[in-house]
């Protein structure tokens, strides 16, 4: 499974049906049908399902309003999702990629004014507590972005909530958003309206037992800077931090989504069962839902074969080559009491540099070094060694699968590695027809004129990289990039470490010395779930965008996005992606699909390109 978080940009029905996995054969069925199961046995109400985390990945952030430090599809869709339902929930038990106003607590929102006014209407759900899921929740989290847009992952600047002139309740049920200028309806809904989580009354407090609305951000203002909304933002992260009390502590309690907590473990073990007082269309049907934490993919794999998990993956090391088109192995190596199904993410998968390392961040500014080091990235040579066929590769800021007319043509180049495949040989031309040289085996500036602003002479292209541990298969992409670059005198140093504390290190930073410490980061990538369903790139490349962690600022390709947000010409997209495949923000490295196991007594699980997790339509059979 990759490892990582979210986005994506379309025109109209007929450009969402096109993403909405059109040609790869994600899983099957829609809102409630699909998945797998076999198709004998008599449906029983009840049953616990048991599912395997990913390798040294747990649950870990509960409170949905968060920093880039605590983002990933874990605790977004996975986890949050099940509890507290964003105002737009995206996909389905099945493989689309659209908006589910159906499983969504508000309606379609209606444009006016010339598509610089959203109303947005509720459709009367209520929180576990008795409270109604209404527009107050709504301006609880707008009034909270106004006021900690800084610790927002989704923040990117010009953006929401910069591009909101006003907002207010004109009923209990409906909220008007007035916007500084004219959108796109779809890229406004998809990667700006999908942000917004409502957040009941009894949140707005900042002591714990304090009444419901006693904090005072539903009714905050930029009066007073905003600081009721500070002083409860406060008081609900620091209570986010204490993971040991979620399962016990009142606030995470109430809940509008069709689970809550019933108990939790910073170990990772976790257990859902259904919210009774669920006002969405479809109620759970298990009697509970309980996430297993494991230390490797082996670990993980035992468990599988050994019958102790409902649910799991196949490492890439244990599953045959790839025969043909087929998307599973034909002989299944956890036998005849688990069916096979593909998981495909919408996703891009990379490593990030640090452009404002005090010492590497000159070194990552010249494009050619970028260059430089996407050739050294063997793509099919990884899949076919270490992904064993089940991979294809990264090559720009557009996934290449499931297929989309939204592939810009240059990504398809050189047998779909994009403008820069791979050839030691290139890498090592570029770096030496820029002033370097090997020295002992290493890179080594000789004429700083050639090898750019701010590197001097017997400056070494050298450098760490902190990788995710757990995966077998993840440590040999990083094992095989740093043998290859070290061909080109490309000298990298290996440090794994958790997925959770990997992510914990991506916090944009200042180019100061001693505050910016981390070089470059894989963890995986990004799957375009949010923040942001549309890809268009303003998490990820824009100036100052709370996910940007690398810093990456390039005043075009600034302007090339924000072009995206308000026209719908196809044209314009591309122009965006082909221009950032050229750029190289990240280093590209190559996808893999997952191969999931799910035990044939469990029936109507599906894997959603978007990570959208809805255990509340499965079952189990006698």
């Amino acid at each position: 499974m990759d490892l990582g978080r979210y986005k994506w940009r379309l025109r109209g029905a007929a450009a969402i049906a096109a993403i909405a996995l059109a040609a790869t054969g994600c899983g099957s069925g829609g809102g409630s049908g699909g998945g797998s199961g076999s198709s004998g046995g008599t449906a029983i109400k009840g049953g616990t399902a048991t599912v395997a985390l990913p390798p040294s990945t747990t649950l870990n952030w509960i409170f949905p309003f968060y920093a880039i430090t605590n983002a990933s599809v874990y605790n977004g869709e996975q986890f949050q999702w099940l509890l507290y339902r964003p105002l737009y929930f995206f996909g389905n038990n099945g493989n689309s990629a659209s908006i589910n106003y159906a499983l969504s607590p508000a309606n379609k929102p209606v444009y006016s004014n010339g598509g610089k006014t959203a109303t947005i209407t509720f459709k009367g759900w209520k929180w576990s507590n008795g409270e109604s899921v209404d527009a107050s929740d709504l301006v609880f989290f707008l009034n909270m972005t106004k006021a900690e847009k800084a610790n927002w992952y989704a923040y990117a600047p010009g953006l929401l909530p910069d591009n909101v002139a006003s907002y207010k309740a004109t009923s209990a049920d409906t909220i008007q958003i007035n916007l500084t200028s004219a959108y796109s309806a779809i890229w406004y809904t998809y990667n700006q309206l999908a942000e917004l989580n409502p957040m009941p009354k009894a949140w707005d407090v900042t002591s714990a037992g304090a009444a419901a609305g006693s904090g005072g951000c539903i009714t905050d203002s930029a009066a007073d800077g905003w600081a009721k909304c500070k002083a409860v933002y406060t008081f609900l992260t620091a209570q986010a931090k204490i993971a040991n009390t979620y399962a016990t502590n009142p606030l995470w309690q109430v809940v509008d989504g069709p689970w809550r907590l019933s108990s939790y473990s910073t170990a990772g073990n976790v257990t859902m069962v259904p919210n009774t007082k669920y006002s969405g269309p479809q109620k759970a049907q298990i009697s509970a839902l309980k996430w297993l934490p494991y230390t490797t993919d082996t670990t993980e794999y035992t468990a599988l074969k050994t019958g102790q998990v409902d649910v799991g993956y196949i490492p890439s090391a244990d599953l045959a080559p790839r025969v043909g088109t087929a998307a599973v192995p034909s002989v299944n190596p956890v036998g005849t009491g688990y069916n096979l199904q593909p998981f495909y993410s919408f996703s891009i998968s990379y490593y990030q540099p640090n452009f404002n390392n005090a010492s590497m961040g000159p070194v990552f500014k010249q494009l050619y070094v970028r260059q430089a080091m996407q050739e050294l990235v063997d793509q099919p040579g990884m899949d076919k060694a270490i992904y064993r066929g089940y991979g294809y590769p990264t090559a720009g800021a557009v996934p290449m699968q499931p297929t989309s007319t939204w592939i810009p043509s240059v990504q398809n180049q050189n047998g779909g590695q994009g403008l820069y495949p791979f050839s030691i040989a290139n890498a090592t031309k570029l770096l030496t027809s820029h002033g370097w040289s090997k020295v002992n085996g290493v890179m080594t500036c000789q004429t700083p004129s050639l090898c750019g602003p701010g590197i001097p002479k017997g400056k070494q292209l050298a450098f760490t990289i902190d990788y995710s541990t757990g995966s077998v298969a993840f440590g040999d992409e990083a094992q095989t990039y740093k043998s290859d670059a070290s061909q080109a005198g490309v000298s990298i140093n290996l440090v794994g470490q958790s997925f959770n504390t990997i992510i914990g290190e991506s916090t944009p930073c200042k180019p100061a010395p001693g505050k910016c410490t981390w070089t470059a980061l894989m963890y995986g990538g990004w799957s375009f779930n949010g923040p942001g369903f549309e890809p268009t790139g303003e998490p990820l490349f824009q100036t100052g965008a709370g996910s940007n962690s690398g810093s990456y600022s390039n005043p075009k390709e600034d302007s090339l996005i924000n072009l995206t947000h308000t026209s719908s010409a196809l044209s314009d997209f591309t122009n965006y992606a082909a221009y950032t495949d050229q750029q190289l923000p990240y280093i590209w490295m190559p996808n893999n699909y997952g191969v999931q196991a799910v035990t044939n007594k469990l029936h109507n699980v599906t894997f959603n390109p978007l990570y959208t997790f809805t255990p509340e339509y499965w079952y189990f059979t006698k």
